[in-house]
Formats: structure tokens, C-alpha cells, sequence
């Protein structure tokens, strides 16, 4: 038997960020290595792949300085761990869980396995509470449920990092008085991004409820397999075992697959679509599986993971098989944004599946589901006559069809663009969408019933004001 602590001298072949040891016994998967430096430093790699007689390990510091016959290699007979409590908020750290804020390492006796346990579906809780994040376009049209994961799909150059920023400082349940605990994980990501979500956290008062683990662009790649695994552990912790609630932002998630593709390039696997492995499906379901709800307990964990799409590709693989395993997506439109729209949500490719369980009477108002349906609808006809007038001319539309053009701008403008640090609540962003419906003719509002109609399309009581004015 192969004792925890045996060192071996000398490593077979050097590929990338990739190990390959021979003669060795008793390696088992996911096993965690101690990598000593030809100069006696000191690195972590885990164990990729094992066979009858030798192992592939990643290494998580990279491998400049390595040599074959100068490196070390320990295996230490236990999966990569890291350290979980309360104390872990308000604090940023490396993709490892290693402490990069400069403060001492987090002491608690606690530690857990990076890879999560699975949990039994039976045990789940489905989910149904609204989250009130301040922003209409998700709010009224895309509604973000406890427990829920739903995926902010964008492209480069557009806010996705500020919407994200928004998120976490706003959200909260609607009908309880606590606070979300914010798990933020950033994969590849330039250090002015990381420091603009830290500095946008600080000056808002929540850094102090905020767990940061940062892999930035100039760490080594390997590094961002582990960067979501480490931040999804401490939420599992925070939620199910302190039964607090848990908001996870994850971005990028097309770094993270990148990552996954390079590492398989160098093992010499056979690829999939664009390159990427065939297990890339059931990796990310890995991750985006840990959000939810258990039945036994007060905690939630939910997700919001942030893609960029290649070229705006919304059928890459990344995104196309994001969508398949997550309850939705949240969709930005670069024609929205060149105009200037803040935020620039799609509001037809945009969806929450389970939008229907966490809206309606007792959770958020009696009109909102048939309110959604309505402008959903109108403003998916106003798609299609923007389509036509750009064919036959805006002066040769009917008068109907005039007053939808003018219902599409009055939508973009004044339910869905709204300011920064504007944190508006759902009895406000509601007001706004019987405000943009009083546009088109009565008759063309067949979604909503009557009793509504009466009460809030021929009444127009004066609107609430948001709950913080933009700055």
C-alpha cells in the first residue's frame, strides 16, 4: 500500500499545465499532490487521471521552472479541501482558497471536499420565493426565484459586470427581512475588473457580506477548474449548514470552459464540438446542480453564472448547453446597448422558467403574471412592425401600428432602461408597465382581465418612487 506522504523523484513528461508520473500505486482520482520545485518551492496539483501504473496531474501553479528528473511529487491521499465559515465573508481570496487580501489564513477547524457532495433530488425544496433584484427588465419579465439558477448570457465589451454588480447589491426577498450572502468567484478575468467588483462592493456597504475567490488572467489556467468548486463550498456551507441565503455570481464561465478545453487538448483526448470535450455537458451540470433549496433547513443557494458568447454566438457550445441544464437565461442585446439602453435586456430570447412559481398572488401582486404575458406579447409585435417599417416605410404603417411603434420606445425607455444605482421595487416597476400598456387601444390588450383592466388601465394612480435614486 502506497503510504500518504511517499515522495516520488521525477516526473515522466512535462505538457502544459499537465504532470505525467510512472510507477506509482494506489493514486486515486481527484487525489490531492504536493509538487516540490527542482529550488525546494513548494505547489499544489490534484490527480486528472489515473491508470494502472501512472498518474496525470494538473498543476495548479503552473510548471514554469519544473524539470523531468529535479521535481517531486507527494501524494497526499485526500482530495483537494478547503477551509468554510462565517468568518470567510468579507474577505478575497485566490482560486484555491488561499487568503489574497493580505490578511492570515482562515482559521476553522471546518473543512470541506471542493467537488461538493450530491444531493439526493428527493431532498430538494422546489423553488418559489421572488427575489427582488430593482431591475424591471428582470423583475417583471424575467423573474429571479430563490434557489434558482439563471445565467447572464452577453458578449464582450457589454455590462454584464455591471449588472452583476447591481444584482449583488440589491437583491433581496421580498417578504422576509434578511440579506443575501454574496459568493463571488471570477475566472481569467482582468485585475481592473476584479477590483472594479470589489470597489463597487465596498462603496455600496456589503463587501463585509461578500466572499470573493479571484483567478485573474495571469494565473494559471488550471487554476480556474477549482476557482468555482472552491466558491460553490463555502456557499454550500453558508446555506446548508448556517441556513443563510446564498447569492452565487460566477463569471466568466466561457474562461472556465477554455480552460477545460486546453487541459483535455494536452491529455490528448478526442474532441467534441469547437474543440471542447464531450464531458463538457456533464461538467458544468456539476457546477450549476449545486444551486438549490433542501427541504430540511432555512438556506438556498442561487446562481448566477456569467458567459460571454463568441461572437454573440448564442448557439456555441457553451451557452447552448448552459441553457439546457439552468432554468433560463438573461440575454443582453448589443443593438440595445449601442443605443444606450441600461440594462440592454433581450426581452424575447430572455426567459425564467420558473417565473410562474414565484410571481402572482401572495408572492409578488395578483396582475403580475397576465401584466408579463401582455407585454411580452406586445412588445414581440412590435418586433415584427419595426421589421416591416423598415421594408415599407413608418408613414405607411396603420395608426394601430403606429402606437405600437410608440409603445416599443416608451418599453425600452422607461420599463426596461433604468439607471446604475437605481433600485426600483415591484410594485414601481409594475406601475411602469401599465404606464407603457396605456399607449395601445384597449382592445388590444386581451391578456389581462377585465377587473384589471379596471384597475389599473383606466386609473393611473401616481407612481412610487424607487427605493434609491440613481447617483
Amino acid at each position: 500500500m502506497k503510504m500518504p506522504g511517499l515522495q516520488y523523484q521525477g516526473v515522466s513528461n512535462i505538457d502544459g499545465p499537465l504532470l505525467f508520473v510512472d510507477s506509482v500505486r494506489n493514486v486515486a482520482f481527484d487525489e490531492l499532490v504536493e509538487i516540490q520545485t527542482p529550488s525546494g518551492e513548494l505547489r499544489v496539483g490534484q490527480v486528472l487521471d489515473v491508470s494502472s501504473s501512472s498518474a496525470v496531474i494538473q498543476v495548479f501553479g503552473g510548471t514554469e521552472s519544473l524539470s523531468k528528473a529535479g521535481t517531486r511529487t507527494r501524494f497526499l491521499g485526500s482530495s483537494l479541501q478547503i477551509p468554510v465559515g462565517k468568518e470567510m465573508l468579507g474577505r478575497v481570496f485566490d482560486g484555491l482558497g488561499r487568503p489574497k487580501d493580505g490578511m492570515p489564513p482562515v482559521l476553522s477547524a471546518q473543512r470541506r471536499d471542493v467537488n461538493g457532495f450530491p444531493i439526493n433530488p428527493y431532498s430538494r425544496e422546489y423553488p418559489r420565493d421572488f427575489i427582488q433584484t430593482g431591475i424591471s427588465a428582470i423583475d417583471i419579465m424575467n423573474t429571479l426565484v430563490r434557489g434558482q439558477k439563471l445565467p447572464i448570457f452577453s458578449g464582450n465589451g457589454l455590462p454584464h459586470n455591471r449588472i452583476a454588480a447591481q444584482i449583488a447589491r440589491q437583491a433581496r426577498l421580498l417578504n422576509e427581512d434578511v440579506e443575501f450572502a454574496i459568493v463571488f468567484a471570477a475566472m481569467g478575468v482582468k485585475y481592473d475588473v476584479a477590483r472594479y467588483f470589489i470597489d463597487s462592493f465596498e462603496e455600496s456597504g456589503v463587501l463585509n457580506n461578500v466572499s470573493m475567490f479571484l483567478s485573474l488572467a495571469d494565473d494559471p489556467s488550471a487554476e480556474r477548474l477549482i476557482t468555482p468548486r472552491a466558491a460553490l463550498t463555502l456557499a454550500e456551507h453558508l446555506a446548508f449548514e448556517e441556513d443563510m441565503h446564498v447569492l452565487v455570481i460566477i463569471t466568466d464561465m466561457t474562461n472556465y470552459c477554455e480552460s477545460l478545453r486546453e487541459i483535455a487538448t494536452a491529455r490528448g483526448e478526442i474532441p467534441s464540438r469547437k474543440g471542447y470535450p464531450g464531458y463538457l455537458y456533464s461538467d458544468l451540470a456539476s457546477l450549476y446542480e449545486r444551486a438549490g433549496r433542501l427541504r430540511e433547513g432555512e438556506g438556498s443557494i442561487t446562481q448566477m453564472p456569467i458567459l460571454t458568447m463568441p461572437s454573440d454566438d448564442i448557439s456555441h457550445p457553451v451557452p447552448d448547453l448552459t441553457g439546457y441544464i439552468t432554468e433560463g437565461q438573461i440575454v443582453l442585446d448589443r443593438e440595445m446597448f449601442q443605443r444606450g439602453l441600461y440594462p440592454p435586456v433581450a426581452g424575447l430570447p430572455s426567459l425564467s422558467r420558473l417565473m410562474k412559481d414565484g410571481i402572482g398572488k401572495g408572492r409578488t401582486r395578483d396582475d403580475h403574471p397576465r401584466l408579463a404575458s401582455q407585454l411580452f406579447a406586445a412588445y414581440s409585435k412590435v418586433k415584427d412592425i419595426r421589421s416591416l417599417a423598415s421594408v415599407i416605410g413608418e408613414e405607411e404603417l396603420s395608426p394601430t401600428d403606429k402606437l405600437y411603434i410608440k409603445f416599443g420606445e416608451e418599453f425600452e425607455h422607461k420599463v426596461v432602461s433604468q439607471g446604475e444605482f437605481e433600485n426600483r421595487s415591484i410594485e414601481h416597476s409594475l406601475e411602469l408597465g401599465w404606464e407603457v400598456l396605456r399607449i395601445l387601444p384597449r382592445s388590444e390588450l386581451l391578456r389581462v382581465s377585465e377587473e384589471e383592466l379596471k384597475q389599473h388601465f383606466d386609473q393611473a394612480p401616481a407612481l412610487a418612487g424607487s427605493e434609491e435614486t440613481q447617483r
